[in-house]
């Protein structure tokens, strides 16, 4: 572990590193960020990131980092729990929570509860209240790297209250190192969609993807110019084992398998410049969680936590070369 600065508070944040087998990682204590993370024989790192704190407390916020307690949009910024109306922050076109506001677990400096040289856990404590959600909250992120070239994500949650939770690693993927993720081939096992408003929150169907440009079930080649993405691909109807869902492969045959335990994979595809002098739809956004805005329809998989049901997420991500 090494500094790796300050924050505008003042606050220390620490660079961790890990390897085993043919991976290692970067990991940094500001927002459990996966500042970046590389394969042996591969030149390029497979996520997009940056050297300097400013840019993580600035407009890499959502660049590799765990994002919590609630990722994604809360349409109406409202919660409901045991009757009791919970005001958000709305930090998006003056009517929308995203991504649980300033106070958000991707803004905060994380503590270092243990690790080793291919795992560690890092934990944070959100009081009753923060984030504008109910119960005295404790986070746990653990981050292993197993088998030959696997990042494995185990993420819990405790509270003493009813409130939220819906977290999801955030991180950008380009397995080319280029300068778009064009050309890149994706393939989800997703039967439904979840479609946007104009202001990316879902609508409340539940889309079959049967003859639509949202059908990845057999995989396709993308690229901007054709593919828009922002929307949850719906993988399950609820949490459930690790599954493998998700396949991305570059043209230079370097694949990635998302396994998770999550019901949902959201899709972003970058097309706001982000990293200083760099272009738009660097990377893609690919972040397993639950169905976004899940309070306001309830069809969709409930994100509800209680003292007696705690939350935990595991997610993994596989590389091989085709």
């Amino acid at each position: 572990m090494k500094p790796f600065g300050a924050s505008a508070k003042g606050e220390d944040v620490h660079q961790i590193s890990l390897s085993g087998g043919d991976l290692s990682l970067n990991l940094l204590t500001w927002g459990a960020v996966v500042q970046g993370l590389h394969l042996k024989g591969v030149d390029h790192p497979l996520t997009l990131g940056s050297s300097h704190l400013s840019d993580y407390e600035g407009t890499l916020r959502y660049h590799g980092s765990l994002i919590g307690p609630i990722a994604n949009r809360i349409s109406n910024a409202r919660v409901r729990l045991d009757g009791i109306m919970y005001e958000l922050e709305r930090n998006e076109h003056g009517q929308i929570h995203l991504h649980s506001g300033a106070q958000a677990t991707q803004l905060q400096v994380w503590d270092l509860i243990d690790r080793a040289d291919d795992a560690v856990t890092l934990g944070l404590h959100l009081p009753d209240g923060m984030c504008g959600l109910p119960g005295n909250r404790d986070i746990r992120v653990t981050f292993k790297i197993t088998a030959r070239a696997t990042l494995q994500m185990t993420v819990t949650g405790t509270t003493d209250a009813k409130t939220c939770m819906n977290f999801a690693n955030h991180s950008y993927w380009n397995l080319d190192g280029s300068d778009t993720w064009a050309g890149h081939h994706l393939r989800v096992a997703a039967d439904h969609v979840l479609p946007g408003t104009t202001h990316d929150y879902p609508t409340g169907e539940i889309a079959d993807v049967t003859d639509t440009p949202m059908d990845f079930r057999t995989g396709q080649v993308v690229n901007p110019e054709t593919h828009v993405f922002n929307q949850n691909f719906c993988v399950s109807d609820k949490r459930g084992p690790l599954q493998d869902v998700l396949w991305l492969t570059g043209k230079s045959g370097l694949q990635m398998i998302l396994s998770t335990t999550e019901p949902g994979v959201q899709i972003y595809d970058g097309r706001v410049p982000n990293r200083p002098g760099r272009g738009t739809y660097e990377g893609l956004a690919i972040e397993a969680q639950c169905w976004p805005d899940a309070p306001n329809n309830p069809n969709f998989p409930s994100i509800i936590v209680t003292p007696d049901a705690p939350y935990e997420q595991i997610t993994t991500w596989r590389f091989r070369t085709t």
